[in-house]
């Protein structure tokens, strides 16, 4: 990947990619000999045993520097959604259904419309992911935090024989490629210093570029919990997040994706390729391109998932499939 344009933007991949190894690393020597814990680390959640037959999925997860973008505009409303979202995402794509939420905003300083604006959006978040939030926490940390932060936990619960790892993936599956509803809450960093020139009201996206900006992340919950309950046969589940369609690879399956016939790319990405110089391959290692979740079925029901997923997204489609070789994407097109 050459991520150069992200780090001079002030974020590095690479960087962040070995300290998470160095964390878990670390935090590896906290299992039990009798540990609970149902699968590897660097899954999109994971899970810890409750009895011989049920599962606990667990994740946390945060809104990122689309802060700062709320920040300037003085809108709060919609990165509570984000939050639910970033979290509910990634819970479901081990086949657990998402039941409730804690949540963690640290300040500078507490201000009441604010924190009551962040919460009016994690309650609707909540409505849309059909969940509870349940408690959180609200700090002050004036000497640490220049603005505000917001992330959250999520918990779900799954049937251990119906866990979705990708282990069950084969060749000739295909994966159908939900659309975003535009960057969702990563590569913000790349992002603003790429539009930082333009005023937040300009319009040549056919709306406020500031409203494009934090449209809310899309929760695919409820329609991915209700192909899970229909009886096609789900074998892989992928939020697509920073990393792009490369977060296919976090499945457990020994198979190369062609990805042939991609979804739509919404203008904004062309708008921040064009004005930040960024190159396709990173443009596809930071963004979801259009793409914010990705289902891998059994060919054999591939049209039965693509129309229960479509009354949910009209545009979902058929993007490739699982090929024969070792895990890797390949993006023809």
């Amino acid at each position: 990947m050459n991520d150069d344009a992200y780090a001079r933007a002030g974020v590095s991949q690479g960087d962040a990619d070995a300290a998470v190894a160095s964390l878990v690393s670390a935090l590896s020597a906290t299992a039990r000999a009798d540990s609970l814990q149902v699968l590897a680390s660097g899954h999109y959640a994971n899970v810890v045993r409750l009895d011989e037959s049920t599962g606990i999925a667990l994740s946390t997860d945060g809104v990122g520097t689309k802060l700062v973008l709320a920040e300037q505009l003085g809108r709060w409303d919609t990165v509570g959604i984000d939050c639910v979202a970033m979290n509910v995402n990634d819970v479901i794509c081990v086949g657990a259904e998402p039941l409730a939420m804690v949540d963690y905003l640290a300040v500078e300083r507490a201000d009441p419309e604010v924190a009551g604006a962040i919460g009016a959006g994690l309650a609707r978040g909540a409505e849309l992911a059909g969940i509870e939030i349940v408690g959180g926490e609200l700090a002050q940390l004036g000497e640490l935090i220049n603005g505000l932060d917001l992330a959250g936990a999520c918990l779900g619960v799954v049937a251990l024989d119906s866990l979705v790892t990708g282990e069950a993936i084969e060749p000739g599956d295909p994966v159908i490629g939900l659309p975003s509803s535009g960057l969702h809450s990563n590569g913000y960093t790349l992002a603003r210093k790429a539009i930082a020139e333009i005023p937040l009201d300009d319009e040549r996206l056919g709306r406020p570029l500031g409203d494009v900006l934090l449209e809310p992340t899309e929760i695919y919950a409820r329609p991915i919990v209700e192909l899970l309950g229909s009886g096609v046969d789900v074998r892989g589940l992928a939020h697509i997040t920073s990393g792009g369609l490369d977060n296919l690879l976090r499945l457990d399956a020994e198979v190369a994706y062609e990805i042939d016939d991609p979804l739509p790319v919404p203008s904004v990405f062309a708008l921040i390729q064009e004005l930040g110089g960024v190159d396709d391959d990173e443009m596809h290692q930071v963004f979801n391109m259009g793409c914010g979740f990705c289902a891998i079925v059994a060919a054999t029901d591939e049209e039965a998932a693509l129309e229960r997923l479509r009354v949910a997204y009209p545009d979902a489609k058929l993007i490739g499939r699982a090929a024969e070789g070792p895990p890797a994407v390949r993006r023809t097109a």
